[in-house]
Formats: structure tokens, sequence, C-alpha cells
């Protein structure tokens, strides 16, 4: 049996659950979805990640994968988003359906479909690349026609379940469909009577017009939510979906559908919660791009797309965690890389370690696995690499050796996240740049001229000696001078960035170059 088969990453393992609770078929059908009805954050994009992730797992035992993401786009207009131009306007369209919303933004023909342009844009970037359902172009085509239907002829039965879990009856006279008014467009409206066949009468609350309308062609009715996720797994006989804690929690709307699905001739999907993500870090520009939300592009302006997949990949969906944009970057790009090493065998680890971090490294990559590993260049040593080069990525890389274009390449990207991360999020002392001839002199006794002076000859044959002497020689410099070595650091740090602390000193000025840091003592 290879490696793959006895996986224990979660992936494998709910798709081996599908196919042991839903039996070999020729294809298996996973579902995600949401209402577009504000910035798609990256609390939803778990979501999406997760069902990718086994929907991969599926696909490389072998099985057939329909991959379905439902835009709910027939949903109501409930509430003005912050981050929208236009307010006043926008709330003229409340309880309108969300596709009638006018796109403020001016991204596309409708508010809905701006948002879902959004993500549809950017989840390629990331590997997923699922088939898109519109709910509002299926029910105003009348394709839930018999699932009304049915819901209607089911009143009771479905009243019975409903009521299970709520503290108070549904009233005598609740119908299990809802209607947006011909008249206004809202959804304030009140469902009167049914023939039996296909005719509902409903009544606009208010402007106190009825009208009969035929489910089979008219566009403006569809099933409430509790109903309409149920109708639909039955409909697209999906086999796996998760949910958010909050549809999972005890009697939420997955233990009611659960129930549901049945009267629409279905089975439940096999199901997962997947846990809510913190944001830990985020500075002004999330927050003023999105609103009050962080998005997918917000992600990826700091992580690499396989950095982005690993932090899901990596923990199991029903664990918090925060995405961070703080110095945490650091410690998440380091594990991905150790990652990486152990799948290379570059690292060596034990064989449990081994097959986990193979397997997560696995379904990090957006698509295929690259033939070597990245570039391994801490990321807290590129960061001081692009510092010094004032964010120049070309001439950053330019100072590495022994890089294959593949590797040039991947590491462009990780580049312009990282520069992304410095000018954006990371703390202020963790930022430098270089003095200059432009920059004031920092005033010097005698001691400490005679010990930078020391210290440029260290600096001249420092590409010559071993790091140990190097290390060495690179404390003498203060001591044979009189000085306390931490005060001679400090002194240094002003001298080459203006404050007080700043990367390790001894591999800083190996970065910086032999003739850069002689350029700057040699002013002194």
């Amino acid at each position: 049996m290879s490696e793959k088969n006895v996986s224990t990453h979660w992936a494998d393992i709910y798709a081996d659950k599908i196919i042991r609770e839903k039996g070999e078929k020729e294809h298996y059908t996973c579902a995600s979805g949401i209402t577009p009805s504000g910035t798609v954050h990256i609390g939803n994009f778990r979501e999406i990640i997760s069902v990718e992730l086994v929907v991969r797992a599926l696909r490389e035992k072998g099985k057939n994968v329909r991959f379905i993401y439902s835009w709910d786009d027939y949903d109501v207009f409930r509430k003005v988003p912050k981050n929208m131009p236009e307010p006043e306007m926008l709330s003229t369209y409340l309880r309108k359906p969300i596709t009638l919303v006018p796109d403020t933004l001016g991204r596309a023909e409708n508010y809905a479909r701006g948002n879902e342009q959004d993500v549809e844009r950017i989840l390629p970037a990331v590997g997923v690349e699922p088939e898109y359902i519109y709910q509002a172009n299926r029910y105003r085509a009348s394709e839930y026609a018999e699932g009304m239907r049915l819901a209607l002829e089911k009143r009771d039965e479905i009243r019975a379940i409903l009521d299970e879990f709520r503290t108070e009856p549904l009233e005598k006279d609740w119908w299990p469909i809802s209607v947006f008014s011909n008249f206004t467009d809202k959804d304030t409206t009140t469902v009167l009577d049914w023939d039996g066949e296909w005719n509902i009468t409903y009544r606009d609350d208010e402007t106190g017009q009825t009208e009969t309308v035929d489910l089979r062609t008219t566009s403006c009715a569809k099933l409430p939510w509790r109903l309409d996720w149920p109708m639909r797994w039955a409909h697209e006989q999906v086999d796996f979906e998760p949910a958010g804690k909050d549809h999972h929690s005890e009697g939420g709307s997955f233990d009611t559908s659960r129930k549901m699905v049945q009267v629409f001739g279905g089975e439940a999907p096999v199901s997962f919660q997947y846990d809510f993500i913190s944001i830990k870090g985020r500075g002004g520009k999330i927050s003023s791009s999105s609103g009050e939300v962080v998005s997918l592009y917000d992600v990826l302006e700091v992580y690499t797309p396989e950095v982005a997949r690993y932090m899901f990949a990596g923990t199991r969906p029903n664990t918090e965690f925060a995405i961070s944009f703080d110095l945490d970057v650091l410690k998440i790009y380091e594990d991905y890389d150790t990652c990486e090493r152990i799948y290379f065998g570059l690292q060596e680890v034990n064989e449990k370690r081994k097959a986990k971090e193979k397997r997560i490294y696995e379904l990090s990559q957006v698509k295929g696995l690259p033939s070597e590993p990245s570039y391994q260049i801490p990321f807290r040593h590129l960061c001081n690499l692009l510092q010094l080069h004032e964010g120049d990525i070309e001439r950053a890389i330019s100072t590495l050796d022994d890089m294959t274009d593949s590797q040039r390449d991947r590491l462009r990207v990780r580049c312009a996240c990282a520069w992304n991360w410095i000018t954006t999020f990371a703390p202020e002392d963790f930022k430098y740049r270089l003095s200059n001839e432009n920059d004031p002199l920092v005033e010097l006794t005698d001691q400490e001229r005679a010990a930078v002076y020391a210290l440029r000859e260290v600096v001249k044959v420092m590409d010559q000696i071993e790091d140990k002497e190097y290390t060495t020689r690179l404390y003498d410099s203060a001591k044979d001078n009189g000085l306390d070595t931490g005060a001679f650091f400090k002194l240094i740090y002003r001298i080459m960035i203006g404050k007080d602390r700043g990367p390790k000193l001894g591999p800083f000025l190996q970065t910086c170059g032999k003739e850069k840091v002689l350029s700057i003592l040699g002013r002194y």
C-alpha cells in the first residue's frame, strides 16, 4: 500500500469517508457556496479551500469529482456594507434581490456580480477552479419549480421538522415559499393561497396588490434558506459539503437540513464543521481597502499562493487559527520552507513527520509538484536583502548565487510579497534603510572612532576569513578599544541605518557587502 493511501491528512481521511459512506459512484459531487452580499473574506475562503483539498484528495484516488460553488445571489439585500460608495442610494434597494442592487464600485452590472467576479478572478491563483452555479438564474428560469411544488405538497411535514428546532411553533398560515413582489421587487409579501397545482397567490404588503403566478414560469418565487439548502443537496446529489460552526451548531441549519433533505428525496452529504479565522497584526491598508474584512487579495499581498494554501492544508478545519500580518509572517514562511526541505529530503526527520509534512506540501502546491525546491533563503534574510536594495527585487536577487530559472521565478513572487509586508505591515523597528552621503554624521569620541577604524579593517577581509574568526574580530574591535560590546554595536547600527538596533550585526554586514559597508564607515 502506498504512502498516499495510508495518509493521516484530514483531506484524505474525509475523501475515504465520502467513498465509504456514499459507496462507489461514477462521480462524486462536492459543494460549497455563499451569498455574495459583501466582500468575500478570508474566513469564507476557508470553506472553499477546505472543499478543494478534499476534491484534490478524491481525484488523487482516481475518482471523478464535480466541484460546484453556488452563488446564493437570489438572496435579499438586507444591509448596506460600510465599504460601499453611495450608501443612501443603496439603502433604497433593501429587501430586494442582491442581483438588482447596482454596483456602486463600478465593477459589474450589479452588486452581487461585482462581489462574485472579485472571487472568481482570484481563486485560480491559489489553484481553486470550481464550476459556478448562479442561483438567481436558476430560480428565475423556474428550474426549481418542482422542488417548490414538492415543498408546498409536504407543507405539514416540513412545518413539523422546523418546529422541532423552534421554541415557538410556526403560525398556521405559514407557507414554505417566499415571493419577491412583481410590483416592488421586494420580499415584503404574504403568500395567500396555493391551488394544489402550480399557481400561488400572494399579496404585496406595501401596495396591497395581489397576483397569482405559475411556479413553472414565474421568476419571483423561491424557497427560504432552510428549505433551499436541502432541496439543492437533493437536486445536485451533493456528497460532501462542510459548513461553519454557526450552521453546525445544535439546532442550526445543518441539523434541520439533514432531516429536510429526505422530504426532497435526497440524503445529507458528508460534512464537517470548520472554525473561524482571526486576523493578527493587520494594518490600515486592509481595513481601508476592504471595509472591516480581510479578503484573499489582501492575504496574497503578503503570502505567496503556496504559503497561503499551506496555512489551510496544514491546519485541521475544526481548529481556529490566525492569519498574521505581524512578525509571525516570518515564522509562517520558515515553517513552509521547513516543510519543503523535508519533502525534498534536505532535512532529516522521523518517518511519521516526514509522511505528514510531505502530504501537506503536496496539497500546498497550486498546480503540480515542482521538480526542485525553492531557493532556500531564510525569509528574514530575504527581507534584509530587499531593504538593503530599497525594494529593487532584481538587484537583490542578483546578489544570490546558484539559482535555476524556475527558482528565480518563484523567488520573484516571494520578494514581491516580502516587500509588500515590509512597507505595509512590518513593525517600525524592523524597517530600515542604509545611510548615505546626505545623512548627517554620527558624532564620535576618539575611542569610538578608533573602534570604527578597527571594524573597517575586519570588514576588508570578512569574505576571506572563517565565520568564527570574523565574529571574534568583530567583538575585538570594541574590546580592544575599551568599549562595551553592546554600546559599540548600537553605535554601528546608528552609523549604518540611523537606528539603535537592527538585524544581527555580523551577518548583516556580510549581507551588505564589503564595498557598501566600507563606503559608509569610510565617512568616519
